[in-house]
C-alpha cells in the first residue's frame, strides 16, 4: 500500500515548458511501489521484527517462565528480594510487547498481504499469531485472540475457544503451505527456514502437537483428535536437528545473554545442578560455565558447578556472581541473535507421552524417549548418551548454598525416579521420566517446561525459598507453586469490562495462585 512507501518528492517553479515533465523529472534512484512490490518487501519486511519479538526481554523472559521452570535463578535482590521471583509480582510486560510487537504488524500486514493476493503471506502472519499467542495465553489464561482488532469492549477468549481457534487456523495454514511448497516469496525475510515452505508446514503440523498435549487432561478427546491428526499428516512433524525451528539473526541480542553478562543478573539455578550432577548429564558443560572458585563445590568437585536457588534468600548481589554463569558460547556474536524454539527433542517427548495416552501414530514411547534424549545429547554436542541412557542408579543430588549459614536455601531432592527406562514400571512412572527429560533438553527456551510442570507436577521441583506471595496478587500457600500471571494493569484500567468477562472465563481470581484450564491439578492418567 501506497502509506507504507517513503516517496521522494521535488518542488518545482511554476512556468516554463512542461514538454516530457514527467519523464524529465523522475528521480532515478527513488524506490518505487513497483520494485517493492517484485522483491514482496512490502510486505515481508515485518515479518523478522515480529520473529524477533517472541521471547522478549529479561522481565517478559528471564524473570517469569525461566525462573518458574527453575532452569536459571538471580542472584540480585531485586527490589529488596521481594519480586517475580518470590512471588510477588513487579513485573508483566510480556503481553504488552506481544500485543504491540506482533498481533499489531501481523494485523497490518494480513490486511496488505490480503489487498495484494498474497496468501503465503497471510497465512505467515496468521501463524506467527498463534505462535505468539500460543504463548501468552501460558501466563494469563484467557486472551484477546478472536477479537482482536475489533472497538470499544473487547472480550477475551475463554481458554477453551481459543485452543479450538487455534486448530481451526492451523488447518487453514497447514493447507496452504502444504499446497504451495515450492513458493519463493518468503526466503528473503525467512531466516529461519530460508524461505523453506514445506519446513515451516512441518513446524506448523509440530505446534499443533504441542497444543493438543497441553490438553491431554482437560479434553482428552480433543487433545487425542488434534495430536492424531498432527502424527498422521503427510506434512511431518520435526524429528530431526536440521529440522529444528529457531528465531535466528533478527536483531537484538536474545535473553539471556544480556542479562547474564552485561547486567550479572542471572546465574545457573539450584534444580539444574541437582538434576545434571546427579545424573551425570554432560550437557551440563553445554549449558553452564564451571566455577573458578573450588570451595563453591566441595560436596562435589568432579563437577565444579553450582546454582542459586529460585526464590532464595539473597542480601548481596556480589555473593554469588562467582557461581556458574550461562555458557560462554551464548555470548558468541554469531549466536547472541539464536535461540531456538522448537526442537526435535521436545517432539519426541510429546510422541513419548502420546504414546502413553494411546493416539495411534504415536510410535513406542520407550523409542520415541530415547530418541529424544540422543536428539538433545546431539544438539549440544555432548558425549556419553548410550551410558548415560542405561543409568539405572543415579538420582538428582541435594542442595546446599555455600554462602547461606545454615539451612538457609537448601533442599532435599524429591526426585526418586532414575534416567534409564523401564518398561515394568507404571505409566505415571514413565511420564515423570519423559517430563523430567523434556525439562532438561528445554534450556533456553522454558516456556512449555512451565507450562508441564503445572499440568503434570513433573519434574518435581523444589519450592522456593522465600514465597513473598500476599494479598495483593494472590497468596501461594507453602509448598505450592505460581501457576500463572495476572491480567495487566493497563487492560485493567483501559478494557475493565474485558477484564471482568476474562475473569469469569478464568474460574477464579485474577490471580497468581489461580490454575489455567488444561492445569486441572488432576491424576495424570
Amino acid at each position: 500500500m501506497k502509506k507504507f512507501l517513503f516517496i521522494i518528492s521535488a518542488v518545482f517553479a511554476l512556468g516554463g515548458c512542461t514538454d516530457n515533465f514527467e519523464e524529465t523529472n523522475t528521480n532515478p534512484y527513488q524506490i518505487t511501489g513497483e520494485s517493492l512490490q517484485q522483491d514482496f518487501n512490502h510486505v515481508g519486511s515485518f515479518y523478522p521484527s515480529m520473529l524477533g519479538q517472541i521471547f522478549g526481554n529479561q522481565i517478559d523472559h528471564n524473570l517469569t517462565n525461566v525462573t518458574y521452570s527453575q532452569h536459571l535463578a538471580t542472584p540480585t535482590p531485586f527490589v529488596g528480594g521481594i519480586n517475580n521471583t518470590t512471588y510477588y509480582i513487579r513485573w508483566n510486560g510480556y503481553w504488552g510487547r506481544e500485543y504491540g510487537s506482533v498481533m499489531a504488524p501481523a494485523k497490518q500486514v494480513i490486511e496488505v498481504a490480503q489487498e495484494g493476493g498474497y496468501d503465503m503471506f497471510v497465512e505467515w502472519a496468521n501463524l506467527i499469531r498463534i505462535i505468539s499467542m500460543s504463548r501468552v495465553t501460558l501466563y494469563q489464561g484467557p486472551i484477546i485472540y478472536t477479537n482482536y482488532g475489533t472497538t470499544g469492549d473487547v472480550l477475551y477468549d475463554s481458554e477453551e475457544t481459543l485452543y479450538n481457534a487455534f486448530f481451526s487456523d492451523l488447518d487453514r495454514i497447514i493447507g496452504v503451505f502444504s499446497a504451495n511448497t515450492d513458493y519463493v516469496g518468503l526466503t528473503k525475510f525467512d531466516a529461519s527456514y530460508g524461505g523453506d515452505v514445506a519446513a515451516w508446514a512441518r513446524y506448523a503440523n509440530s505446534l499443533r502437537l504441542q497444543l493438543a498435549m497441553r490438553l491431554s487432561k482437560v479434553d482428552p478427546a480433543l487433545a487425542k483428535l488434534q495430536g492424531e491428526k498432527a502424527l498422521a499428516d503427510p506434512v511431518g512433524l520435526i524429528e530431526s536437528n536440521d529440522q529444528n525451528f529457531r528465531i535466528s539473526n533478527y536483531g537484538a541480542k536474545f535473553h539471556p545473554a544480556v542479562i547474564a553478562w552485561e547486567w550479572g543478573d542471572t546465574r545457573m539455578s539450584a534444580t539444574m545442578e541437582s538434576i545434571l550432577i546427579g545424573y551425570k548429564d554432560n550437557r551440563i558443560a553445554s549449558y553452564f560455565e564451571p566455577v573458578s572458585d573450588m570451595t563453591l563445590v566441595t560436596d562435589h568437585p568432579d563437577w565444579p558447578y553450582k546454582g542459586i536457588r529460585n526464590g532464595a534468600e539473597i542480601v548481596a548481589k556480589d555473593d554469588r556472581l562467582s557461581f556458574s554463569n550461562i555458557n560462554e558460547d551464548f555470548n558468541d556474536p554469531a549466536k547472541v541473535t539464536d535461540r531456538k524454539v522448537m526442537s526435535a527433542d521436545e517432539v519426541f517427548f510429546l510422541k513419548a507421552e502420546a504414546a502413553l495416552r494411546g493416539w495411534t501414530g504415536a510410535g513406542d514411547a520407550q523409542a520415541n524417549y530415547e530418541a529424544g534424549v540422543r536428539a538433545s545429547f546431539e544438539l549440544w554436542g555432548a558425549g556419553g548418551v548410550d551410558a548415560y541412557l542405561a543409568d539405572n542408579t543415579s538420582l538428582p543430588i541435594d542442595y546446599n548454598d555455600p554462602i547461606a549459614t545454615g539451612a538457609v536455601n537448601d533442599f532435599v531432592n524429591q526426585i526418586t525416579t532414575t534416567v534409564a527406562w523401564d518398561e515394568g514400571a507404571s505409566n505415571e512412572i514413565k511420564l515423570e521420566k519423559i517430563i523430567t527429560q523434556k525439562w532438561i533438553a528445554a534450556y533456553t527456551n522454558e516456556m512449555e517446561s512451565w507450562m508441564d510442570h503445572r499440568r503434570t507436577g513433573y519434574p518435581k521441583l523444589p519450592p522456593v525459598y522465600q514465597n513473598s506471595s500476599n494479598a495483593d496478587w494472590g497468596v501461594i500457600p507453602p509448598g505450592e507453586i505460581l501457576r500463572r500471571m495476572p491480567f495487566v494493569q493497563a487492560e485493567r484500567e483501559g478494557n475493565a469490562v474485558g477484564v471482568a468477562d476474562a475473569t469469569a472465563k478464568l474460574g477464579g481470581p485474577d490471580e497468581i495462585g489461580t490454575r489455567l484450564w488444561w492445569d486441572t491439578g488432576g491424576p495424570n492418567f
